[in-house]
């Protein structure tokens, strides 16, 4: 009979060659983040894609009235339009993996450049935007969802589900005409002077913002409401309150753990809402960021702009979703070992 130390020195030798397996979180995350390369080379085709199928034409939209067929001949040499798609689509792709977004043929200058200020105009707007709207829609729907049925429910969902029915365009141009037009107390139209940012003049931030908040407020609370409710009446919390464990307690250790998870969720997907709504909050204020910029790249057909801010946007969208999906998971324990 082998003995207990020999047995061990055994199974030690036969893991010595036996490969080990990567841990399950680790496996989950590399698999998240290989999808998502996927999807932005399958996201890129499409924004390529799309562009061709602009109506107009690059070249002329350079030269505009000054376009004869000589002229758009040399233009269209100039910026490669006269290769076949495929050999543009590499060059193209090949320089964003090189950190080169090609030049803005309505700005004449590289992209990057032209970018680099509306970008980061649209990025203040939304962490403005996003340290107020979060912990509010969290707090509040995590307090209604605590009094179903309630007054306090009422006073809290009611107002949300009034103004989730109202576009946000809507929403900013009432603001806009209320506070501006007629009250006169915030700036209609939210310009920002050259050389400078807009936390140099606070006051242009305010309206966009609150359309923001309101309407992501609306969304998001509802949402938040619905998953701690759900856990609210689940069994876990109905077998607590049976052994007489106090209301404050089954909140905090037991119900508010797992509405923690779906409320994960609801925040990416509210934040992915903000990006769109960034953009059409930005036009209806003249607000000079990402979305402005992009509005008025389609309208020039400037296509290395309108190709750059789309793949931005899409990574953008998918480094949400890959670190939501792990921020779940980690959340929730039983999802570890399906992943």
């Amino acid at each position: 009979m082998i003995s207990q130390p020999v047995q061990d020195v055994i199974a030690d030798a036969g893991d010595g060659h036996r490969p080990r397996r990567a841990h399950p979180l680790t496996r989950m995350i590399a698999v998240r983040i290989a999808a998502g390369i996927l999807l932005a080379w399958v996201v890129s085709v499409i924004i390529f894609v799309g562009t061709e199928v602009l109506p107009g034409n690059a070249a002329y939209a350079v030269l505009g009235r000054y376009s004869t067929p000589s002229a758009l001949a040399a233009v269209s040499a100039q910026l490669g339009l006269n290769k076949p798609a495929y050999q543009r689509y590499l060059e193209w792709l090949g320089g964003v993996l090189h950190g080169d977004l090609g030049t803005s043929l309505t700005a004449h200058e590289s992209v990057a450049a032209f970018m680099s200020g509306r970008l980061g105009n649209s990025l203040i707007l939304a962490a403005v935007t996003m340290a107020i709207m979060i912990p509010l829609s969290v707090a509040l729907g995590l307090a209604a969802g605590t009094k179903t049925g309630r007054a306090a429910d009422h006073l809290i969902s009611d107002p949300a589900l009034a103004i989730i029915g109202i576009p946000d365009f809507v929403v900013g141009s009432l603001l806009a005409v209320f506070f501006g037009v007629v009250l006169h107390v915030l700036p209609p139209v939210s310009l920002v002077l050259p050389g400078t940012t807009p936390l140099s003049d606070p006051a242009i931030l305010v309206l966009p913002t609150v359309t923001l908040v309101l309407v992501g407020y609306a969304y998001m609370v509802r949402l938040v409401r619905a998953g701690m409710s759900e856990a609210m009446t689940s069994d876990y919390v109905e077998w607590a309150r049976l052994n007489g464990i106090p209301e404050g307690r089954i909140i905090s250790k037991h119900a508010l753990r797992n509405a923690l998870a779906p409320t994960v969720q609801t925040t990416a997907l509210t934040v992915q809402w903000l990006i769109g709504g960034i953009f059409v909050v930005e036009t209806v204020f003249g607000y000079p960021g990402i979305g402005q910029g992009l509005v008025q790249a389609v309208q020039a057909r400037d296509i290395p702009t309108v190709q750059s801010i789309g793949l931005i946007i899409a990574f953008i969208y998918i480094g949400i979703n890959i670190v939501a999906d792990i921020i779940v998971i980690l959340l929730v324990p039983k999802l570890r070992t399906q992943a």
